[in-house]
């Protein structure tokens, strides 16, 4: 089922590492298609398939995945609230290229159309789908592209260069310039994963930020991990700053529980989810900051039904928030209707959408 509501444009706003509470490098659109990169692309600002986790049980396999995604199970379950009207047309030209128009109309974000692209090659490694046992086929290199009329563009380029290491390369270019990038590499051990991230290394204003990730499976059903982040620049106290986190994932049957804490930012997150049968997924995460004397928490849930194509996710936390959207496929037009509401009762700030995803 289409995911209207993911299809905008990322904004190129920096974001802050979930575990460490250091801001990172802004990363572009997120990898399109329900099954990772090479697995049935869909174009960048298109919809991507909504996750649903299979109801018999989490997966349990010798590998842990990602450090990044460790939350990744509960937090998939909370809604992406957008507002305004949006209107996104897919097209397949061939198996390999696909292609993608938006029309999107926001007072929040810039209005207007982009248009994007993505190509698929034509090399295929097997691998397993985090949060299931079904071997999927993807198929490398992956190219996308988005561009807006005023000469914006987001990239990325990744690509699995053996079984066992995978590359990404994001960058933004804002008239003519680039100004943003990131580049990854992930190396999948038999038990384990380690990564690396680079973003925004500058020589001239000797400015950057590097990060690295180890996850190592313990048992089958649990897995230990570290993140370190270094920052340097003009910019950063003193110069520069490091931050160290550790983090650890248990899964059962139908639930998982992950924590990740950070002893020099005092950044604790805690998730817990749980597959309730019949459609009914629910996710809790806690996230607190011992610095700055705060904690929210999050409610989040995923409601399914098959039979009906339709699906709706729904979010509430400690800070007055609530948010939900309804996804609907109307059958046999071919089409998805996304409707968005969000309300932030403290602050008397509400908005709403309505998005329309073809082909």
């Amino acid at each position: 089922m289409g995911n209207v509501y993911a299809a905008g444009s990322p904004g190129g706003q920096p974001v802050t590492s979930p575990d460490s509470g250091v801001p990172l490098p802004p990363v572009t659109a997120p990898i399109p298609g329900g099954g990772g990169p090479g697995a049935r692309p869909r174009p960048t600002g298109t919809a991507t398939d909504v996750t649903k986790v299979p109801e018999h049980s989490l997966a349990k396999e010798n590998h842990p995945g990602p450090f990044e995604e460790l939350h990744k199970t509960c937090k998939d379950l909370f809604p992406m609230p957008f507002e305004g009207a949006k209107v996104v047309f897919n097209k397949p030209l061939s198996s390999h290229f696909h292609i993608s128009h938006t029309v999107a109309m926001s007072s929040l974000t810039p209005p207007g159309y982009r248009f994007g692209c993505t190509y698929v090659g034509s090399k295929e490694f097997g691998t397993n789908t985090i949060g299931t046992n079904t071997p999927e086929l993807q198929t490398f290199p992956v190219l996308i592209g988005e561009v807006d009329p005023g000469g914006s563009l987001n990239a990325q380029i990744i690509h699995q260069l053996t079984p066992n290491i995978r590359s990404k390369f994001i960058a933004q270019f804002k008239k003519a310039k680039l100004s943003d990038y990131q580049a990854s590499a992930d190396y999948k051990g038999s038990d384990y994963t380690a990564s690396i991230d680079i973003g925004n290394i500058s020589l001239i204003n000797e400015s950057g930020i590097a990060v690295g990730h180890y996850l190592q499976n313990i048992t089958k059903t649990c897995c230990l991990g570290a993140e370190l982040v270094y920052q340097y620049g003009k910019d950063v106290p003193r110069g520069q700053i490091g931050a160290l986190s550790l983090a650890g994932r248990y899964t059962g049957d139908k639930w998982q529980a992950s924590l990740s804490v950070s002893p020099q930012t005092g950044h604790l997150n805690t998730c817990y989810y749980q597959n309730a049968g019949d459609g009914v997924q629910i996710g809790v995460e806690l996230e607190t900051s011992l610095r700055m004397q705060q904690s929210t928490a999050t409610l989040g849930y995923q409601y399914d039904v098959s039979r009906a194509n339709l699906s709706f996710k729904g979010s509430l936390d400690t800070n007055w928030c609530v948010g939900g959207v309804l996804e609907k496929k109307l059958d046999p037009i071919g089409c998805t209707l996304a409707l968005s509401g969000y309300a932030n009762h403290a602050k008397e700030g509400y908005k709403f959408g309505i998005g329309l995803l073809l082909g």
